[in-house]
């Protein structure tokens, strides 16, 4: 059965695609070139795991060489196989294009699940496929660069960026071949939040567009929108953070072994310190704890974000979800049937190729930094400090009053290499939305965001295989 889920989320892409390619101007060659993966690298390898030795599945797919590097995070998941792996792969060509970013899409998966195995045990799979990647070459800054991605984080990307350097002694540009990782081994502060707060983004800059907000009956802004958001990972925990610091209220709480609702808030960071107190969010005092996990993407909410796994709303439920907006906050959350019924009902669907889009951008900022071999703001931000306190003290001599001694702290500061990150994913989320918002408005036959959002892609995608020459 998962595996004809997996197979109909690779289909449910081809399919977005083919909805939106009638709207470009590519011929079918560069359209199924477009489509096509370039390479899929299966591998098999032994690994020995206690008193026996352990074959490993484990995958790598290359979308698109229409820029290089490639780029794509890699899962953990018994769940993983080569259509899951493709489709995501697949997505992060059109996620990239959509917001500037100049990488070709890949992904990758190793079919474990890492609950049943030990630190040591994750590490030893992890180098051993870090060392299958290196042998083909599926991995080298310029070529092919992972990321985490679920089940994954920093501490597996340093298991391969260890592996990686041991066998390319004296690389120079050799510590970009992976981002995400810890500060201390190259990584980009903010990354860790990236994907969480692009989401923040880029439902607050639609939240403030007046004739959007004015169709499906909200006031324009963030504060007060009544949020649900599931999934309490990585990516979830911190859109619900930034919502609820913003000035919405969280009203539910989704994870895989329950839900909680509370209409007049929820604090996430409390969620998240009982989960870990008690191991689950179920039963957090003053929430009223839903019997399915399901039952709790169909609450009253103003903003819906899934942000855990894939078709999680579907044909069925999805009539029965009351929100005006959703956001993609995971990789492929509604089946292409959902999507159909969701636009009839004048829902607003902001998908996940634009709007999970801030980890892969952070991640190109990553990738920047290890090629320059210089932290953000080290050159400037001493600079940019001392001018700053110099322009203040003029004005404070020539009007003859001065300012507190906080306002002097805010006005002085120099930006830091997370400001600098944070400055630069916002203003991606922002100008990608209003891109994509641009031709689903021009354009009188596209009539939803997920549409506009593949045909902006197809397009950029198109230009760049054109401007190659590839096609005599």
């Amino acid at each position: 059965m998962a595996q004809e889920q997996h197979y109909d989320f690779f289909k449910s892409v081809e399919r977005s695609f083919d909805k939106a390619a009638k709207f470009t101007k590519w011929e079918n060659g560069i359209l199924e070139q477009i489509k096509a993966c370039n390479a899929v690298y299966q591998i098999k390898f032994p690994v020995r795991i206690g008193d026996r030795i352990e074959v490993i599945e484990a995958y790598r797919v290359q979308h698109s060489h229409h820029k290089l590097p490639c780029k794509g995070g890699i899962r953990f998941s018994d769940a993983v196989n080569q259509d899951e792996v493709m489709a995501l792969a697949a997505l992060m060509t059109y996620k990239c294009a959509i917001v500037n970013v100049p990488f070709g899409g890949a992904k990758g998966g190793i079919k474990i699940n890492p609950r049943n195995y030990s630190p040591f045990q994750l590490e030893n799979i992890t180098r051993r496929y870090t060392a299958e990647l290196v042998k083909k070459n599926f991995i080298g800054p310029g070529v092919d660069v992972p990321a985490p991605d679920y089940g994954t984080g920093e501490r597996e990307m340093s298991w391969i960026l260890d592996t990686y350097m041991s066998l390319r002694p004296g690389e120079i540009d050799g510590y970009g071949c992976v981002t995400g990782k810890p500060v201390s081994q190259g990584g980009v502060r903010g990354r860790k939040e990236a994907t969480g707060l692009g989401v923040f983004f880029g439902l607050q800059e639609l939240c403030n567009i007046k004739e959007d907000m004015k169709r499906i009956g909200l006031e324009p802004g963030i504060i007060g929108k009544k949020v649900i958001v599931q999934g309490m990972g990585n990516v979830g925990y911190h859109a619900a953070k930034y919502f609820h610091e913003a000035g919405a209220i969280i009203v539910g709480l989704i994870e895989w072994d329950g839900a909680l609702y509370n209409e007049k808030g929820l604090d996430p960071e409390a969620v998240l310190k009982h989960r870990a107190e008690t191991g689950s969010i179920i039963n957090f005092p003053g929430a009223k704890t839903l019997g399915a996990n399901g039952e709790g993407l169909e609450m009253d909410c103003d903003i819906l974000i899934p942000a855990a796994l894939e078709n999680v709303i579907h044909k069925e439920n999805a009539p029965r979800i009351k929100a005006k907006i959703i956001g993609e906050g995971a990789n492929g959350p509604i089946t292409p049937e959902a999507d159909e019924i969701l636009n009839k009902k004048g829902v607003i669907v902001v998908p996940d190729m634009f709007l999970n889009a801030g980890g892969v951008t952070v991640s190109y900022f990553e990738w920047l930094k290890n090629l320059s071999h210089v932290r953000y703001g080290r050159l400037g931000k001493r600079f940019d400090e001392n001018m700053n306190i110099h322009i203040l003290g003029v004005i404070e001599d020539l009007t003859g009053k001065s300012v507190s001694e906080r306002e002097r702290k805010f006005i002085a500061h120099g930006a830091d290499e997370v400001d600098l990150v944070y400055s630069g994913l916002e203003e991606t989320m922002h100008a990608a939305l209003h891109e994509v918002r641009t031709i689903m408005v021009n354009h009188p036959d596209i009539h939803d965001m997920r549409t506009a959002a593949y045909v902006c892609a197809i397009d950029k995608v198109g230009a760049a295989y054109d401007q190659l020459g590839i096609f005599p």
